[in-house]
């Protein structure tokens, strides 16, 4: 199993939804947040650090998914494909391996609680 964080703009959301919703039958949700935050280049200037002691912070959307190793990459190529708009600050998607998942309502484990 994997879980899938991708941290995108929030106006690309509706896009990665919709790209996710055609492998319904693969994906068994997505849990998404609203956050902030700065990459590499903010806080900075061509010419080095601007003199602020405050940082300024993007709005971000955090998409967090749990799938099964075989869809796992299907699932990057879609939200990669539909975050994409070639500008700094399009966002980054990590995964990482997922040792157990509990369904709480059943008790389940493993993939069949996905």
């Amino acid at each position: 199993m994997k879980e899938i964080k991708a941290i995108v703009q929030p106006f690309m959301l509706s896009k990665v939804i919709a790209g996710l919703h055609e492998m319904v039958e693969h994906l068994p949700g997505v849990t998404v947040s609203e956050v902030r935050g700065f990459g590499k280049n903010r806080g900075h200037d061509n010419d080095g650090p601007i003199a602020s002691a405050e940082a300024e912070y993007a709005p971000k959307t955090k998409l967090e998914i749990v799938v099964c190793d075989d869809v796992a990459a299907s699932v990057v190529e879609v939200i990669l494909a539909r975050a994409h708009t070639g500008n700094p600050g399009d966002g980054k998607i990590f995964v990482y391996p997922l040792e157990d998942v509990v369904k709480i309502r059943t008790g389940e484990r493993g993939e069949g609680a996905i």
